[in-house]
């Protein structure tokens, strides 16, 4: 043996133990001690992304005196709240209006339509039932003022890229049957629509 082969016989035998070695610490043949992961999902194009801070959100209406509801249609102060959301992207869209007909355009904003469902008032199914109390109900107004319609898609309103907030009011309003103090709660969910 040559003093050049006396490595290359050392490499060669260190080389074959670790590979031994390594076929027995894989235990790939041993039955139960092995399996697969499969890992799926999804990538989709969405408009925007609704905060988590506005998917649920708590609205005080605070106390109000049964003074000032005294006539049928009377409100109380409305409260301020928003759909808050992000990462809008810039898409064309088009969008008609259910109650008016009219086309919402942009070739480069996005349009959202909002739609609140909630168990209407008996007296007044523009208003959200007050669950609690007799005699009230609670009007919903978009940012613009105009009524929320219950059940519908609102009008539809244009995007800009990046962050939006969409505003609305909540308030107390006297309805005709015989008014009753107490707590009142309601709950209204929402949907948005992106076109």
């Amino acid at each position: 043996m040559t003093p050049l082969m006396a490595p290359l016989l050392l490499g060669m035998t260190l080389c074959m133990t670790q590979t031994a070695g390594a076929a027995i610490i894989d235990n790939w043949g041993v039955e139960g001690a092995n399996g697969s992961l499969y890992v799926t999902g999804a990538l989709t194009e969405s408009a925007c992304r609704l905060e988590m801070e506005s998917a649920y959100q708590t609205v005080s209406l605070g106390e109000i005196g049964t003074g000032r509801l005294a006539q049928i249609g009377n409100r109380g102060t409305p409260v301020g709240f928003a759909l808050k959301l992000t990462d809008c992207l810039t898409s064309p869209s088009g969008s008609r209006d259910v109650r008016t007909g009219g086309l919402t355009w942009g070739g480069d904003q996005p349009a959202v339509t909002v739609r609140f469902s909630a168990p209407r008032d008996a007296d007044n199914p523009q208003l959200v039932k007050a669950q609690g109390v007799s005699g009230l109900g609670l009007r919903m107004l978009d940012g613009q003022g105009r009524d929320v319609r219950l059940g519908d898609r609102g009008a539809p309103l244009a995007l800009t890229p990046g962050q939006n907030a969409l505003a609305y009011t909540v308030a107390p309003e006297r309805t005709a049957t015989r008014l009753t103090s107490g707590s009142y709660r309601a709950v209204v969910d929402f949907h948005l629509s992106y076109d």
